[in-house]
C-alpha cells in the first residue's frame, strides 16, 4: 500500500507544481466574462444559481469557452501548504521549506484588508440557496484552514508573523462573525460577516481555530468563545452520532465529509483546551461516521442514505480524522481499501483527481481546491503517519 499511495503522491504533487497551484473550482461559474457580460441575467439570484448549479454538475468543463480563468484559491493554498509541512516533518529537505515559505507568502499577499482580523475567502462570486457572498468575501471556513496551515508553517519556520496572522484571525472570528444563541447562551458562528446562517462545521471550524491558538498565547477568552460554539453544536447531535448539516430547513441532509469536519473540530478543542467534556460526542459520532460512509469494497458514500456521488472530498477527508482522532492505524484496512478504490477509480494518469463518479457518468475536470488540494492533503498526512510497511 505503501508504493501504491506514494507513487499517486509523486505524480499528483507534479501535476500540482506544474499548475503552480492555479485551477479551476466547482463553484467558479460566476467568474464567466460570459455571464458578466449579461447584466439582465447576471444580478439575478435564480440564473446566479442556476448558473453555478450547471458548471458544477455538467461533466464537462465549460470555463475555457466561458471565460473562467484558473486562479489561486486561498483554503487550497493553505491545505497545499498543509501538505508541505507534513512531508517537510517526514523528511526535511530545504526544497520543501522553500516550498512551504512561497506558499505561505502568497496566502499572506491574499489577506483580506477591512476586517478586525487577517481573514480570506474564495476566489469567485458564491451563490448558495441561503446566501449570496460576493467575491473575496471572508468566511470562517477560508480562514480558519489558512490559519491552521499557517500554525503548522510556523512550528517549521518559527517565522513569527505566521502565529501573529493566525491569531488575528480570531479577531476576525470575535469580532466580525455573526452569532445565533440557544436559550443557554451558547451560539454559533456564522459562516461568514454576511450571513446568519447556521452551519454545525463551519462554527466548529472556528472553535478549533480559537482554541488551538489558545494553546500558544493562553487566552482564556479564546477558549471560553470555543466552547459556546462547540456546546451549540452538540447540542443539535442526533441519537445515532450524526448531524445535519445545519438548521435551516434545506440543510437536513447528513453527509461524509462534513461529519469527518465536525469529528476532528471538536477532538482538536479538547485536545488544544484540556477540556475533555465532549468524548461521547465524539464516540457516537465516530461510530456513526465509520460504519455509515464506507462500503466493504472501499467505496466511500457521499450521504448517510446514498452512496452517489462519490466525491473525491471524502476519501480526503477520512485520512484526515483518522489521523486527527489518533484512529490511523485501528481503521487502517478500511482506510487502505478506501484510498486504494481511489487511486484506481479516480485518479487520471496525468496525476490529477476527478471530481466526482455518478452512477451513469463522472465528472473529470480537475478542480485545484476541491480535489488536488484535498487529497494533496490527504496522501501526505498518511505518508507522515505511514510505517515502512511495503506491502
Amino acid at each position: 500500500m505503501n508504493r501504491l499511495v506514494t507513487e499517486s503522491l509523486r505524480k499528483l504533487q507534479r501535476y500540482c507544481e506544474d499548475e503552480d497551484f492555479k485551477g479551476y473550482d466547482p463553484y467558479d461559474g460566476l467568474n464567466s466574462r460570459l455571464f458578466q457580460s449579461l447584466p439582465v441575467i447576471s444580478k439575478k439570484r435564480f440564473f446566479r444559481l442556476a448558473w453555478i448549479q450547471f458548471f458544477k454538475r455538467s461533466p464537462l468543463n465549460l470555463r475555457p469557452v466561458t471565460g473562467v480563468k484558473k486562479e489561486y484559491n486561498p483554503k487550497g493554498l493553505g491545505l497545499f501548504l498543509a501538505g508541505y509541512c507534513s512531508l517537510y516533518q517526514k523528511q526535511p529537505s530545504e526544497e520543501y521549506r522553500k516550498r512551504i515559505s512561497s506558499l505561505a507568502e502568497a496566502i499572506l499577499a491574499l489577506k483580506n484588508e477591512g476586517y478586525s482580523g487577517a481573514c480570506w475567502g474564495y476566489n469567485f462570486d458564491w451563490q448558495a440557496r441561503a446566501f449570496f457572498q460576493p467575491k473575496n468575501t471572508p468566511t470562517v471556513v477560508a480562514s480558519t484552514f489558512v490559519a491552521n496551515a499557517l500554525l503548522d508553517a510556523y512550528s517549521i519556520t518559527k517565522d513569527e508573523q505566521l502565529l501573529k496572522t493566525a491569531r488575528s484571525n480570531c479577531d476576525f472570528i470575535l469580532r466580525d462573525l455573526n452569532r445565533t444563541y440557544d436559550d443557554k447562551g451558547d451560539f454559533a458562528f456564522s459562516y461568514s460577516p454576511m450571513d446568519t446562517s447556521v452551519v454545525f462545521n463551519a462554527s466548529l471550524l472556528g472553535s478549533r481555530l480559537l482554541s488551538r491558538v489558545y494553546s500558544y498565547t493562553q487566552e482564556k477568552e479564546l477558549v471560553r468563545e470555543a466552547k459556546k460554539s462547540v456546546n451549540y453544536c452538540c447540542g443539535f447531535q442526533k441519537e445515532d452520532g450524526s448531524w445535519g448539516y445545519g438548521t435551516l430547513p434545506f440543510h437536513q441532509w447528513i453527509d461524509n465529509f462534513h461529519t469527518g469536519y465536525n469529528l476532528e473540530c471538536i477532538h482538536e478543542y479538547m485536545e488544544f483546551s484540556g477540556d475533555n467534556s465532549y468524548r461521547e460526542h465524539v464516540r457516537k459520532g465516530f461510530e456513526y461516521y465509520i460504519n455509515t460512509f464506507f462500503s466493504e469494497e472501499g467505496i466511500p458514500r457521499y450521504y448517510s442514505n446514498s452512496t452517489y456521488p462519490i466525491d473525491v472530498h471524502a476519501p480526503a477527508q477520512m485520512v484526515i480524522t483518522l489521523a486527527r482522532l489518533g484512529k490511523f492505524d485501528a481503521h487502517k484496512k478500511t482506510m487502505d481499501k478506501v484510498l486504494a478504490w481511489t487511486i484506481k477509480n479516480m485518479q487520471s494518469p496525468a496525476g490529477f483527481f476527478y471530481y466526482q463518479v455518478n452512477k451513469y457518468f463522472s465528472s473529470r475536470i480537475p478542480y485545484i481546491r476541491w480535489a488536488q488540494a484535498w487529497m494533496f492533503y490527504a496522501l501526505t498526512t498518511y505518508t507522515k503517519l505511514e510505517n515502512n510497511e511495503t506491502n
